[in-house]
């Protein structure tokens, strides 16, 4: 069955949902205590939010109360109209001066929460940054990008809305409820204050219980919906392939079976929610009516002032608020702790030794001499299969050595290892005789540059993808680049030159156009050593000219490390390095191995000839 694609840039509430909860533990809030780090000079400014967060709970239990004195003016007696009349516009002047000041303290609130939660935001996006594009590739083989991208928008998102809005309105409605069930029982009489302490939380419990129960039924409803989506998506993205082997009656059984689930999960989904909705209606408006009934009855007997039933409804109206809206407040920071715990996994993980370098700062001259010493090695994800079986090769200062075999042999896993974006589990790798391990990361791999297959450019402009190579390059460098490329002829020939914005991935442009973008990226980085994986192979004839003229100047003086499926490209090597398997079969050059008629480069050569 098929499954719902990775999230998209932005987060949506099925996002938020789906986030991990965190228990209310002393262990996760401590925890979540360490995102205080990040306030930095913003302390006062927290405490400010905080004050201002009291003195909003603390008015708002005063506007109930007063409120409640406009229920005492129903005694009205005629004798005192004119004194009534003073104080009744005395009131709504208090009323109206409470809650102007509750505007201020609101504001304050707002102001200095959202100034401290953006600056945490802020130090926490960076750091997350930092360290995630610092992570080993080993790293990026275990996690897929788009749930790495959801921990940046989606899990920072729900911290930013716990801190600016979910922890002061848990403290706020907490103040409102406690105090406004303390002012019940001191400003009224327990005989009533009592019915509403000891039903309506109970009440409130098991409403929460059935709204939880109710959202985890509709998030499995909608899943549900999601994969009848699923389905419908890829039957028409795929149309083609349905109609060419005749299974337009496979994908409508399918179908069917999936909305027939939905339909029989729907009517219990609706069930339990008119069971809810009854509840509701029986049980807690009915509590509510049985409280006002003894109230009324209590106005009558005189046991109760008008004023007292006032406030007594106007607290109980906002402590019934609070109470109802705690469960969802609780949820919102529940999910935060869980996000927070995701985002410093991230932030602690292991990184890659890089040492930060200044735009300007030259790169340390190497010979470029590479050599593989009985090398094994397999992949972290797949531990139990060995990808190179005791490798070794030379590949002397300005050489070209090309690495050949079938697909998985092992040759991009060989460039992988130049890199260091992994290290073998047995064996050496060294540069200009010192193991590659005991070289400093950041400058090794300034002395590498590499031409891959597939290439990706940024969503810049051409300029701008080819300075990647060099930040600090002058446009002057990077049209020379460019022409060493053969790239600036049709960089030109655009409207907007080397200013053309090549789209996402570079879509804007074709396979040759890329390929010599990334030659002269590579050009402007001037490297010691040169890997090139397979840079002609998708190209038609015009292309694969042009490139394989710009590499072969790129070449020159360089040490070149070529993956190549075409042999006809790499006869002038050094050395041809002829892998199976993981294993080295056989090495020398065109020549020599053409004299091995029992060799794998001569019948690969053969198949290639016979192919052609």
């Amino acid at each position: 069955m098929a499954k719902r694609g990775g999230r998209g840039a932005g987060p949506t509430n099925s996002d938020t949902d789906e986030l991990p909860k965190a228990k209310l533990s002393w262990v996760n809030l401590k925890k979540s205590l360490r995102l205080f780090s990040y306030l930095k000079r913003q302390k006062w400014a927290f405490l400010m939010g905080m004050m201002f967060l009291i003195g909003t709970a603390g008015i708002g239990l005063l506007f109930p109360v007063k409120a409640g004195a406009l229920f005492g003016f129903f005694d009205n007696n005629p004798d005192h109209l004119a004194q009534n009349q003073d104080k009744l516009a005395h009131l709504g002047i208090t009323l109206l001066v409470i809650l102007l000041i509750q505007g201020v303290f609101s504001f304050g609130r707002v102001y200095f929460f959202t100034l401290v939660t953006e600056n945490i935001l802020q130090g926490l996006r960076n750091d997350t940054f930092k360290r995630l594009i610092q992570m080993p590739m080993g790293f990026f083989s275990k996690n897929q990008v788009t749930e790495l991208s959801s921990r940046m928008a989606t899990d920072i998102n729900v911290i930013s809305e716990a801190f600016t809005i979910n922890i002061a309105e848990l403290i706020r409605q907490t103040i409102v409820g406690v105090g406004g069930l303390i002012l019940m029982v001191v400003l009224t009489k327990w005989e009533i204050a009592k019915w509403f302490v000891f039903i309506i939380p109970p009440l409130t419990i098991v409403s929460i219980l059935f709204a939880k129960k109710i959202r985890k039924y509709s998030k499995s409803f909608q899943d549900k919906i999601a994969e009848a989506s699923v389905i419908v998506g890829e039957v028409l993205s795929g149309i083609s392939n349905v109609k060419t082997f005749t299974n337009e009656a496979y994908e409508i059984k399918r179908y069917t079976e999936k909305t027939t689930d939905i339909k029989n999960f729907g009517f219990k989904y609706g069930v339990f929610r008119g069971t809810f909705f009854a509840f509701v209606i029986t049980f807690v408006f009915g509590t509510v009516f049985f409280i006002l009934y003894i109230m009324v009855q209590m106005v009558m007997n005189n046991r109760l002032t008008s004023e007292q039933f006032g406030q007594f409804l106007m607290l109980a109206l906002f402590v019934a608020g609070s109470l109802g809206g705690l469960p969802e407040q609780i949820a919102s920071i529940q999910r935060a702790l869980g996000a927070t715990d995701r985002v410093f996994e991230l932030i602690d993980s292991d990184i890659e030794n890089i040492e930060f370098l200044s735009d300007n700062s030259p790169a340390k001259h190497s010979k470029g001499e590479i050599e593989f010493k009985n090398v094994s090695f397999n992949y972290p994800t797949r531990p139990d299969f060995e990808v190179l079986k005791s490798i070794s090769f030379k590949a002397n200062s300005g050489e070209t050595v090309a690495l050949v075999g079938s697909s998985g042999s092992g040759k991009s896993t060989i460039a992988s290892l130049i890199l260091r974006f992994y290290d073998p589990q047995l064996g050496s790798i060294e540069v200009d005789g010192v193991n590659s391990k005991d070289l400093q990361l950041t400058e090794l791999r300034r002395q590498i540059a590499i031409v891959p297959q597939d290439v990706i450019l940024f969503a810049g402009s051409i300029k701008d993808n080819i300075a990647y190579g060099k930040p600090n390059a002058t446009d002057a460098e990077i049209e020379e680049a460019a022409k060493k490329a053969n790239a600036y002829d049709f960089i030109i020939s655009f409207p907007d030159k080397f200013l053309t914005l090549v789209g996402e991935r570079g879509i804007q442009l074709s396979g040759g156009q890329r390929q010599r973008i990334a030659i002269a990226r590579a050009v402007l980085k001037n490297p010691s050593i040169l890997i090139l994986d397979e840079a002609t192979s998708s190209l038609d004839s015009e292309s694969e000219h042009l490139v394989q003229e710009a590499l072969d100047k790129l070449m020159v003086g360089r040490t070149s490390i070529v993956i190549a499926h075409r042999l006809s490209t790499i006869r002038n090597a050094d050395k041809i390095v002829v892998l199976q398997k993981g294993v080295v079969q056989e090495s020398g050059t065109h020549q020599q191995l053409m004299l091995n008629n029992e060799g794998l480069y001569q019948k690969l050569n053969k198949m290639q000839f016979e192919l052609s």
